[in-house]
């Protein structure tokens, strides 16, 4: 039987858009039904918003037509060092984290040392603010004036962010890698393959499939965070838009640069959300074989 049901996982996207809409419900009456309720609400919303006594104090201040035309230009040319830090620390904390994950993984006293430091390490930098982490390498860092030491805000800025993301992108990592049986390890050993082969050949393509979404996730949040760069005075979008701000004495650059972070992060959070239905249906279409 390869036939979907009606409502279930398997459908085309367009299927399933209306079950979204129609809350799980089967038939047309109720997707028409939530499309109605849907404009009627927004419509009221908007109503609501146009017509309150600040509209149009706020409609200046943020959504003035003309500084929004000219700030965009400037922020987008600006936003490229965003892309830029969050890119680098991203391919940083994918094989940082991954080896972190490794360490907290290994089994034996032996280990205990490694182990204990990879613990101490997440907890670490899981308990601290973000913005505090940049804040102290940014500052900090060049202060000591040491022999080779990089004095740029800008190199400190990617280095926080990484070490900050790869304590959480670690916790990911691990709960892949503790996902997998232990009887696909017992396996490979049987077939002569040595305790760190079974890891790299079988354990870990299967963990790292298994935690793409919440790792995406993760990157996600890391390239909103490239935001906080702007505290060590690296002028990227969000400075850019600080500065046209007190420039027009208008807070519509900011708007401008909310839109620019909206156009890159949807895309990919709706991405997010389609790798999470696909794993859901592979694995439930696992179960009833």
């Amino acid at each position: 039987m390869t036939g979907h049901v009606p409502g279930q996982p398997g459908l085309p996207p367009g299927d399933r858009r209306s079950k979204i809409l129609s809350g799980g419900e089967p038939g047309a009456r109720s997707v028409q039904i939530a499309v109605a309720s849907t404009v009627i609400f927004f419509t009221v919303v908007a109503v609501l918003v146009v017509n309150s006594p600040g509209w149009a104090a706020i409609k200046q201040a943020f959504f003035e037509r003309d500084v929004l035309r000219e700030s965009v230009p400037e922020i987008v040319r600006a936003f490229g060092k965003n892309v830029f830090i969050f890119m680098t620390a991203e391919a940083i904390v994918l094989v940082w984290a991954l080896f972190l994950a490794v360490l907290r993984s290994l089994p034996g006293p032996v280990f205990a040392p490694l182990r204990l430091l990879a613990i101490g390490y997440t907890d670490l930098f899981r308990g601290l603010p973000t913005i505090l982490v940049i804040s102290l390498l940014g500052f900090g860092m060049p202060a000591l004036q040491l022999q080779g030491l990089p004095t740029s805000e800008f190199f400190w800025a990617i280095i926080a962010l990484s070490l900050v993301y790869s304590a959480y992108v670690t916790e990911v990592y691990r709960a892949g890698i503790e996902s997998v049986h232990p009887s696909q390890i017992a396996a490979a050993r049987s077939l002569g393959l040595g305790r760190w082969q079974a890891m790299r050949f079988v354990v870990l393509p299967q963990a790292v499939r298994r935690v793409m979404p919440p790792l995406l996730n993760d990157f996600i949040g890391l390239q909103k965070d490239s935001a906080l760069v702007s505290v060590l005075g690296v002028v990227e979008g969000l400075q850019t838009a600080n500065i046209l701000t007190q420039r027009a004495f208008n807070f519509s650059p900011f708007v401008a640069l909310a839109l620019v972070y909206l156009v890159i992060t949807i895309p990919q959070t709706r991405f997010v959300d389609w790798l999470v239905e696909r794993d859901r249906r592979r694995r439930q279409a696992g179960s009833t074989v």
